[in-house]
């Protein structure tokens, strides 16, 4: 059963401040399960934040429900350009959002169901939570073949992810968050978590590909509700808790003191991109001219999301070695994002003289560059 309350008084009892109201003073004495109303990826995420960060939760296990409209969630140490296809993202409007978490990138969308399970750092058991999954998922369907891997993930038929896992451990409390695959878009989730970029070098955490299933597609009475509902029935009798899940909106600052500036850094480019891993690009493309192909080659090293050297090479007689010093200079220092090379490649145009031929190669040159941007 889904119940919207204010909990002001239930976090505040979790934070050791005041007693809670008397109808919630059991459930609240020994655990909650809780559910966003949002399905904003950086909002859900900044309660994941919040609740990790202030609350106590020393006999007081929660487990939290939430889902998203489509984005693609990466590790804490990984590299976007690496794991995805950022330009079809920007053309589908798809969020990126970058997790405190370590692991893997994933695709969510409102057939994805991710659950995280907050404990103390002595209580965090990242198999016991897959167990209990298990429990759940057989108690609604008792056919199903779905085991869990070393790797904690959970797999159907021996061979298909309906799960991937991820956790951070703070000081004294800790998380460990899950998706559950139902009944998302598989074929966007295989475009999307497939990049196209080509000479990335990196030592940043990379994803391991693996073949997925919906849980829908085994028995269509699998819902995102009733898979839901089961696992907070299964989570509820383990800790001996009350069973109903409670609705939450994530950016409520009476519930949440200072949530929303927790999710505005999540959006942040500096948070997206300027943690990606330090990396280097060499890649090279061909442009048409006079009936041949021509060779450009591309060295870039990326620290901190911006462009730290830059070396852009292309035969003298197709465009100017002082046009390309010029872009090369100009370039350093600036984001890795076509954004801001747009601006940039505008501006030095402006510079140059009104040749028409120069400024076609030029504009061909700039837009080859924020392929791989």
């Amino acid at each position: 059963m889904l119940i919207p309350f204010s909990m002001k008084n239930c976090f505040q009892l979790l934070c050791n401040h005041q007693v809670p109201a008397a109808g919630f003073k059991q459930t609240v004495k020994n655990g909650l399960i809780l559910q966003s109303v949002s399905n904003d990826v950086y909002q859900n995420l900044a309660v994941e934040d919040w609740i990790h960060d202030h609350m106590n939760l020393e006999g007081k296990p929660i487990l939290f429900f939430w889902r998203n409209s489509p984005s693609v969630v990466i590790g804490r140490h990984q590299n976007p350009w690496q794991e995805c296809n950022l330009n079809l993202m920007r053309e589908e409007g798809i969020k990126l959002a970058r997790r405190r978490s370590g692991g893997g990138t994933v695709y969510h969308d409102m057939g994805n169901i991710n659950l995280t399970f907050f404990t103390t750092k002595k209580k965090y058991d990242r198999m016991e939570n897959l167990k209990l999954i298990l429990r759940a998922l057989n108690a609604v369907q008792p056919q199903l073949d779905v085991q869990a891997t070393k790797r904690f993930d959970l797999l159907l038929d021996g061979q298909f992810k309906i799960s991937g896992t991820a956790s951070k451990i703070g000081r004294t409390t800790a998380y460990h968050h899950c998706t559950l695959l139902c009944s998302t878009d598989g074929t966007f989730l295989s475009s999307l978590l497939k990049s196209p970029y080509q000479g990335i070098r990196s030592n940043a955490t990379a994803s391991i590909p693996s073949l997925v299933k919906n849980l829908l597609e085994k028995d269509p009475t699998l819902t995102c509700e009733v898979l839901m509902n089961a696992v907070a029935t299964e989570y509820a009798a383990y800790h001996q808790i009350d069973h109903h899940i409670h609705l939450i909106n994530p950016t409520d600052e009476t519930l949440f003191p200072g949530i929303n500036s927790k999710a505005k850094e999540l959006q942040t480019w500096e948070w997206i991109y300027g943690k990606t891993p330090k990396f280097s690009i060499n890649t090279s493309f061909h442009v048409l001219y006079e009936q041949s192909h021509l060779e450009i080659k591309v060295f870039l090293d990326i620290k901190n999301g911006r462009i730290e050297i830059c070396n852009i090479e292309a035969p003298d007689h197709w465009l100017p070695l002082e046009i390309r010093d010029k872009l090369n200079s100009s370039l350093i220092g600036s984001k890795f994002c076509p954004t801001e090379t747009t601006m940039l490649t505008n501006i030095l145009l402006r510079t140059c003289p009104q040749d028409h031929k120069l400024h076609s190669k030029w504009n061909i040159l700039c837009e080859k560059i924020k392929g791989i941007m």
